[in-house]
């Protein structure tokens, strides 16, 4: 009997951007904060595919992901106007954390950097509260489970 019957994949969230000239310091490379801003845009993007929005999380059900760690490890250089691909995926979920990973990568596939964060679930008073059932599913789900 197969051990993998009724399993899923992983999702990975793929997006697309282009370096622009202010994210760049003065050697022409792209300064390393901004690295940060593309794992963001990316783990916006992945609850999209998910189905949901950080937005919705917010104002429907009064539940935040606060980063409480992020790392980065620098790879290559990025310049202006490289066209960039932001890899995003459910690391793990446990019912208060969540964890993502990320890749950015050139457009011809050259890796640039890889990085990680790990965010608590909150609600608008900062306390620390369970991740909504929906939204379980659905990170349970990116997870390949």
């Amino acid at each position: 009997m197969s051990g993998d019957a009724g399993s899923s994949h992983p999702i990975v969230g793929e997006t697309q951007l282009r370096v622009r000239y202010a994210e760049t310091d003065q050697m022409g490379v792209v300064y390393h904060a901004n690295h940060f801003i593309w794992f963001e845009v990316g783990r916006v993007e992945l609850l999209r595919q998910l189905g949901f929005s950080y937005r919705d999380m917010e104002q429907k059900d009064g539940c935040f992901i606060a980063v409480v760690d992020a790392r980065c490890r620098y790879k290559a250089p990025a310049y202006y106007d490289d066209a960039i691909v932001v890899r995003t995926q459910v690391k793990n979920v446990r019912e208060s954390v969540i964890h993502f990973g990320y890749e950015l990568l050139r457009a011809d596939g050259t890796l640039l950097a890889e990085g990680e964060t790990t965010h608590i679930v909150t609600d608008a008073q900062m306390k620390t509260t369970t991740i909504p059932e929906k939204y379980m599913k659905a990170f349970r789900q990116a997870l390949g489970r």
